[in-house]
């Protein structure tokens, strides 16, 4: 399903985080988180096969420290081989893996859709559904949320870290949307970390005082509250919601690996190998 749909290029995020031991790679036998196996399938592989199943995805440039983990799934070496997939190298932190990776990319290369290798629900339909949407509204970047009363209304186990400003809690699904190279200065938001929702004060530091107190005090609604920071940032930036209550979970730890687990077992039933 490819015909009148929106064409990008995506950038999956699946490096180790320098210096940080991961437990959950430790209990797995594997080097890098986005390879275990969570439900008989590697992460990485179901993030992948959901962009290019989207039919909105021409390539996946899985941004890594160690191009050779790549090889060690059999459906990962298959897309490689046939030109659908690319190693990009990792560097020291997030803002400079995507700033230094799509700085080189041609410009047939965008727009360019950046998420991670640690979400394992997401599919292609969500990503369908997101990119449909960010093309809609004119903007340079769009960013995929999901609000809480969705989530929770499926999931309310998900234990996640919420924004809450006045019109609602939402959590971010880990999809952005930069349709031009003018929206590589968003990028700088993340150079402190990102994960703002566990720790708020790093928005502080990545989007200046005012935004900061209008998130804090809950003092504005989403859309403003991304068109200020935007605006700072000399870029129109659109936020996208999404009706999926799986789509803001990752796997981050044990106890999001289980869940992440049972919803795709409640999916696809049983494929542990």
């Amino acid at each position: 399903m490819t015909e009148g749909l929106p064409q990008i290029h995506a950038m999956v995020l699946a490096a180790r985080r320098p210096g940080v031991a991961d437990p959950l790679t430790a209990s797995g036998e594997v080097t890098h988180k986005c390879m275990l196996r969570i439900n008989g399938q590697i992460m990485l592989e179901r993030v992948v096969a959901a962009l290019l199943d989207s039919g909105c995805c021409q390539h996946v440039h899985v941004c890594i420290d160690d191009q050779t983990v790549l090889r060690e799934g059999a459906q990962l070496r298959k897309w490689m081989d046939q030109g659908l997939v690319s190693g990009v190298p990792a560097e020291g932190n997030l803002a400079d893996s995507i700033l230094i990776a799509a700085q080189r990319f041609p410009a047939d290369h965008w727009p360019l859709l950046i998420t991670t290798g640690d979400n394992a629900l997401h599919t292609s339909e969500l990503i369908r559904d997101f990119v449909i949407a960010a093309f809609s509204q004119p903007c340079d970047a769009a960013l995929g949320l999901t609000r809480e009363e969705e989530v929770i209304a499926e999931i309310p186990d998900a234990r996640l870290h919420w924004h809450r400003l006045r019109d609602g809690g939402f959590s971010s699904c880990n999809l952005y949307l930069m349709h031009n190279q003018a929206s590589l200065k968003g990028v700088e938001i993340f150079r402190s970390g990102g994960q703002f929702g566990k720790k708020p004060w790093r928005m502080l530091k990545a989007c200046g005082l005012l935004p900061f107190i209008f998130y804090k005090f809950k003092l504005t609604t989403t859309d403003r509250l991304i068109a200020r920071i935007g605006r700072r940032m000399g870029l129109n930036m659109k936020p996208v919601f999404l009706h999926y209550a799986f789509g803001p979970i990752d796997v981050d730890n044990a106890k999001s690996f289980a869940l992440s687990e049972r919803i795709l077992v409640k999916r696809e039933g049983s494929q542990a190998a």
